[in-house]
């Protein structure tokens, strides 16, 4: 037992070691410039940590680098969706966003109610909701028993209910297919194919939600004008 736990140790250190020369490594091409060989070795840190909100992020700073803001758009929103609080993971969102001509931030919603409604992650707010709900659960007994602690168990339904609710209106937006466009420019058509005729075209970096696929073409809604059409599947980029 003993030699497989040291054996356990010596290559969770190597690989640890061995994933901050890679990082070292992307930062270092990152700082001279060189944004294709950092995307390189970051998307294979990636593969390591596919959960990592900061590589997702580090992906996105070369992609904007290189000038495919709509890669660029996919991976800062993926970076938001694991770490909504991050400020640098906002600001470069919404900049990715703007260039685009769309906004993080939807029209008529103040600014420090969205970062409110995104103080927690997806995860973290199903988590709080469990927790409340336990909380409010061990409550209620005592008071069914005892009938002690009124103001508390009133108070645990209320969080709970608040809680709930919050992840009932995240879960809507978590269900969304969304994707991006990545190509410079996209034709948004009236159907899946090429002879049917085009209603808009987009730049990359559009947000869109996918509705239905056939053929190598997606329906979409483009998220900021709520047009619907259809899109060759290369031209975007889910996320």
């Amino acid at each position: 037992m003993k030699k497989l736990f040291f054996a356990f140790v010596l290559l969770t250190t190597l690989t640890l070691g061995a994933a901050a020369q890679t990082a070292a490594r992307a930062e270092q091409y990152y700082n001279q410039g060189k944004f294709s060989a950092a995307l390189d070795l970051y998307e294979e840190e990636l593969k390591n940590t596919p959960n990592n909100p900061y590589v997702y992020y580090n992906i996105g700073n070369c992609y904007f680098k290189m000038g495919s803001m709509g890669l660029a758009v996919a991976n800062y929103y993926r970076a938001f969706k694991l770490d909504p609080r991050d400020a640098d993971i906002r600001h470069n969102l919404n900049m990715a966003l703007e260039s685009a001509g769309e906004h993080l931030v939807p029209g008529g919603m103040p600014e420090v109610l969205h970062k409110l409604f995104f103080l927690l992650s997806y995860s973290e707010l199903k988590g709080l909701v469990i927790v409340c709900l336990g909380f409010f659960s061990l409550v209620l007994c005592v008071w069914l028993i005892k009938r002690r602690f009124t103001k508390t168990m009133l108070l645990g339904l209320i969080v709970f209910a608040i809680s709930g609710a919050w992840l009932q209106l995240r879960h809507g937006m978590e269900a969304q297919n969304l994707a991006v466009v990545a190509t410079p420019t996209a034709e948004l058509r009236s159907g899946p194919g090429a002879n049917f005729p085009a209603s808009a075209n987009l730049t990359h970096g559009h947000l869109l939600i996918l509705q239905d696929s056939r053929n190598n073409w997606n329906e979409v809604v483009v998220k900021s004008q709520g047009i619907q059409g259809w899109i060759k599947s290369e031209n975007i980029e889910k996320i």
